[in-house]
């Protein structure tokens, strides 16, 4: 599942103009080294932003993103709670001056770099939703991506017309879509509904 996860988050971050360097292609032998960074990705062509990024990041934000370290966690079945973060403190490891680091001879230079986490769900719950929050900004975390948002994206910008030979997940995607596996948004909802047109007065009986 690991690697699945990781081919998705490197073809979204590829699809939006990054440049994508995977920290290392074999399991690690201590577990301390295999959590920590899974992907440094780099903005040849960033776009200044005004105004700070939110937390909860989607694929609108990502031009405003020079330079990111990511880490993914491929947890689908479960939501990123409150009691799921207390009892994982090893997901913060990559935000240690150990891990920046390492960022740093990665990249070379000065220069902003963002803290990203992908994760499969924040709470649904408002409270539960903003303690989760609280505590990843704590942990000195920038910013958080849901795989949802990736994978929308993903099966929005492939083309059916188009051969992705050359990766395998955007080519099952693209079958899929071939065969209407993914459907356009249910957009009915937000049509404005149709007047009924008034019923023909019945003749009187004679």
């Amino acid at each position: 599942m690991a690697a699945v996860s990781e081919t998705i988050v490197r073809e979204y971050f590829e699809l939006h103009g990054f440049l994508v360097r995977q920290q290392r292609k074999f399991v690690a032998p201590s577990r301390s080294e295999e959590e920590e960074i899974d992907f440094f990705v780099y903005n040849p062509q960033p776009v200044p932003c005004g105004s700070p990024l939110p937390f909860l990041l989607a694929s609108a934000e990502l031009p405003a993103i020079t330079r990111a370290v990511v880490v993914v966690k491929g947890w689908h079945t479960e939501t990123f709670s409150l009691a799921r973060l207390a009892h994982a403190p090893e997901i913060f490891r990559f935000v240690e001056p150990s891990a920046f680091k390492q960022a740093a001879q990665a990249f070379g230079g000065d220069g902003s770099l963002t803290r990203i986490l992908v994760v499969p769900a924040l709470p649904q719950d408002e409270e539960a939703r903003r303690q989760s929050i609280a505590l990843l900004r704590s942990k000195g975390i920038d910013g958080v991506i849901p795989f949802r948002t990736m994978l929308a994206d993903l099966v929005a910008q492939i083309e059916v017309n188009r051969n992705y030979q050359k990766s395998d997940l955007l080519q099952i995607i693209r079958i899929l879509k071939n065969y209407d596996f993914f459907r356009e948004p249910q957009l009915e909802l937000f049509k404005p509904r149709r007047r009924r047109k008034p019923a023909s007065p019945v003749p009187p009986a004679p």
